[in-house]
């Protein structure tokens, strides 16, 4: 099996599972990633009011990934998930790196184009800006990190909170409105472009170990290469 079918299948072509719960289960999930929606979406605004590279930015950050882990975990049971190989079904790792590069394309494309509008541009320089003011390490960690939390909350609990077959729809647009109170429509565009990707490999190989790869391939792309398009340096430089 070629790597760009394995792309392709862990993004459309869904493997069996059995995830049922009990509907006092279903509830009580419904109920904690609710709660974690809102506090997370506070965490998110008020992070993005800090200065970038301070104390208080790298502290709200960590404050976001600890919230979207946390109700993560509290909503429920969480999968892992898996992907079809030949006749076996294994954990999905290099299919998802490959999708996250790809998803990094795509994106490239776009920024391209953003460059020409004055407005994309203002604001997609406005989030380069954390990571070029940044410290190298503490940046790539926290991004990649907090990439990964975002799964575990959205891609995990949000997600089999919801019933079925609604799933992607309803992740994609709680991921999208967590970007809202940021007031950035880059972070809102990108999330909704990205959270649909996500959401499909979730779908796909029932779990978030998937969607998890992907995320942190393409924010550590993004890192490293998006800020040169915009005459930017990179963390560290």
């Amino acid at each position: 099996m070629t790597l760009a079918r394995r792309v392709v299948d862990g993004v459309f072509h869904e493997v069996p599972r059995d995830h049922r719960e009990s509907d006092r289960a279903f509830r009580r999930r419904q109920r904690v990633v609710v709660g974690t929606s809102v506090v997370g979406s506070v965490v998110l605004n008020r992070t993005f009011a800090q200065r970038p590279s301070s104390r208080a930015f790298y502290l709200h950050t960590a404050a976001a990934a600890a919230t979207w882990v946390a109700g993560g975990f509290a909503s429920g049971q969480l999968h892992l998930g898996r992907q079809r190989v030949q006749r076996e079904l294994k954990r999905p790792v290099l299919a998802p790196v490959a999708t996250g590069a790809g998803a990094f394309a795509a994106l490239y494309a776009c920024g391209v184009v953003a460059k020409q509008l004055p407005f994309l541009e203002r604001h997609v320089q406005r989030v380069l800006t954390f990571a070029e003011e940044g410290d190298l390490l503490p940046t790539y960690a926290l991004t990649i990190a907090n990439g990964v939390a975002e799964e575990v909350f959205f891609r995990g609990g949000v997600y089999a909170a919801v019933p079925e077959p609604h799933q992607v729809a309803v992740t994609t647009a709680a991921y999208t409105l967590a970007t809202v109170p940021t007031k950035n429509p880059a972070l809102v565009l990108a999330a909704a472009g990205m959270g649909t990707l996500f959401a499909l490999q979730r779908r796909a190989t029932g779990g978030i170990q998937a969607p998890m790869i992907t995320h942190a391939t393409w924010s550590a792309l993004v890192l490293r290469y998006l800020p040169p398009l915009f005459g930017r340096d990179t963390p560290g430089d």
